[in-house]
Formats: structure tokens, C-alpha cells, sequence
């Protein structure tokens, strides 16, 4: 009867072992970096996808940028254009404040509201995603499981979102990349790398010190 025993284990036990592991769709790995990553670093590629093929059937990018960005939960991070000008957006949990340095501006706004209106602040906000959006799995392509995020229309805040369609694609319960279409089928590809999750990152990341002679422009 021992023996029996043993000989059953190990039929299981060799069953398990070749058993494919199915990995997480998108929503649960969404859900999982959402809740487990309260800090990160890393570097995005930004790009304006024309709404038409160009004339070798391929999507047309209008316009690039590229920088770094890194984030504290629930409401701090910077979002820092490097290439082709530098431009700086950062959230210090209190106020939304964007400098563009070619025009020396300075703009400022309470972050409560531009932050439900940002979407980037859906990856390094709060974790509480449903409360603002339904979220869909839309499969997977190339190894990237994608989830659609569609906002809840009732939900105060979310009136002057830019973007109709929100896509997130996810990889290793990381972000790789996003996808926003506004309502005239305008789409901006964001494509994530070097991302580094739960570092030390300071309070004084998130300071900003107006330049001189800038021009400060503050929204309600």
C-alpha cells in the first residue's frame, strides 16, 4: 500500500511538473502591479500615430518624444521630456505642475482633478482602478497582454478626459507600453523600458523650483 501510495505522488507530482504555467491575463497583472509596486523609475518613448496608413501601408508617426519618469504612490511622480525639448510635468500630491522651458512657463494646477484626468496617474495613482474605469482583457499580441480601461461616464472627475480609449499592455505584471485614442481616432503610443519598481526615491524628486523671470500661470 505504501509503495502505491509513493507511485500515485509521483504520477502527480511528474503531472504538475509538465503542466504549462498559465500566466496572468492582463486586468490581474494590472491589478497585481497596481498593488504591489508603490515606486518606480524608467524611461518612455512617446509617439503621435496619424490616423492613416502612410503610403507604404504602415502607421505614420507625426511626432516623438522621449525622457524618464519615476513615481511614488498614491499621487507623486515627474514625467520628464528630454528629446526633442525638455518639459517637465510633476505631480507632488498637491498641485499638477508643467514647465515648459522653451516658452519659461510655469502652470499650475490643483491636482485632485488633473490627476483623474491624467493618464498617465492611472499607472502611478491609486490602486483603485475599478472605481473609475471597466476594465477589459483584450488578449494578448506579441507577448503583450492587453487591457482596455473604459471610463465610468458617471464618475465626477473624469468629464474633460481627453481620451475615449484607454489601452494598457502588460508584460511580467509590468507596464510595456499604452495606448489613448481621443474621439477623432488620434492615437499616442507610449512605450515603457528600463523600469526599476520599489527603489527609494525622495520627497525632493518631486519639488520644483520656478525658474527665473518664468511666466506662472495658475488653473482652477
Amino acid at each position: 500500500m505504501k509503495k502505491l501510495f509513493q507511485s500515485i505522488l509521483l504520477f502527480f507530482s511528474l503531472l504538475l511538473l509538465n503542466t504549462p504555467v498559465q500566466a496572468l491575463d492582463g486586468i490581474s497583472q494590472l491589478k497585481t502591479f497596481t498593488k504591489t509596486v508603490q515606486s518606480a523609475r524608467g524611461e518612455f518613448l512617446q509617439q503621435q500615430i496619424a490616423n492613416q496608413l502612410g503610403a507604404d501601408n504602415k502607421p505614420k508617426i507625426l511626432r516623438q518624444f522621449s525622457g524618464q519618469f519615476n513615481f511614488v504612490r498614491p499621487s507623486k511622480f515627474t514625467w520628464i521630456t528630454i528629446k526633442p525639448y525638455e518639459q517637465k510635468l510633476i505631480s507632488d500630491g498637491k498641485q499638477l505642475i508643467m514647465w515648459d522651458k522653451d516658452l519659461n512657463q510655469v502652470t499650475y494646477r490643483p491636482a485632485g482633478k488633473a490627476l483623474a484626468t491624467t493618464p498617465i496617474a492611472i499607472l502611478f495613482g491609486t490602486n483603485q482602478l475599478d472605481e473609475f474605469f471597466e476594465l477589459m482583457n483584450k488578449g494578448e499580441n506579441n507577448g503583450i497582454s492587453w487591457v482596455e480601461l473604459i471610463p465610468k461616464a458617471a464618475k465626477k472627475g473624469l468629464d474633460d478626459l481627453a481620451f475615449n480609449k484607454i489601452g494598457i499592455g502588460m508584460k511580467d505584471n509590468l507596464p510595456v507600453a499604452m495606448e489613448l485614442r481621443d474621439a477623432l481616432d488620434n492615437t499616442i503610443l507610449l512605450t515603457f523600458s528600463q523600469v526599476k519598481t520599489n527603489l527609494p526615491i525622495s520627497n525632493d524628486e518631486f519639488n520644483f523650483s520656478v525658474p527665473p523671470n518664468a511666466e506662472i500661470v495658475k488653473l482652477k
